[in-house]
């Protein structure tokens, strides 16, 4: 299936089997690609900066791994995501939201597979996030 036709469904039709298919494809896709970049960038980390004579080079390649480093960590967490996205499929509870029970939407589900609260939902966790961080 494509985008256009999981948002040519009618609404009745919200999480059926086909879409259900479209979306695990989807997450395991991501998952594959996270995977095969975190491959590669393991593969680029093992330049070691103490092999380099000039101290500007070594710095820079210490920011490198710095910048590599919380890449990898926000891509791992994202992966945990995923995967719990795939469990949520699984038990039949993958496109509603997690604080109302409502459909979170195709629209946001192609935007962010992975997610698990409704648009609402979401902006009130983040106002009262804002409302706190003063």
């Amino acid at each position: 299936m494509t985008e256009q036709e999981i948002l040519a469904m009618p609404a009745e039709d919200y999480m059926n089997p086909a879409q259900l298919d479209f979306f695990r494809d989807r997450l395991l896709r991501l998952r594959r690609e996270l995977s095969e970049r975190a491959g590669q960038r393991e593969g680029d980390a093992r330049v070691g900066a103490e092999d380099l004579p000039d101290s500007t080079d070594r710095a820079t390649v210490e920011e490198q791994r710095f910048v590599a480093q919380r890449l990898a960590e926000r891509e791992a967490s994202l992966l945990g995501k995923i995967d719990a996205a795939l469990r949520r499929i699984e038990e039949g509870r993958y496109g509603y939201c997690e604080k109302t029970g409502q459909p979170i939407g195709i629209q946001r589900l192609l935007a962010r597979p992975m997610a698990i609260l409704a648009v609402e939902a979401k902006n009130d966790d983040e106002a009262r996030e804002a409302q706190y961080a003063r």
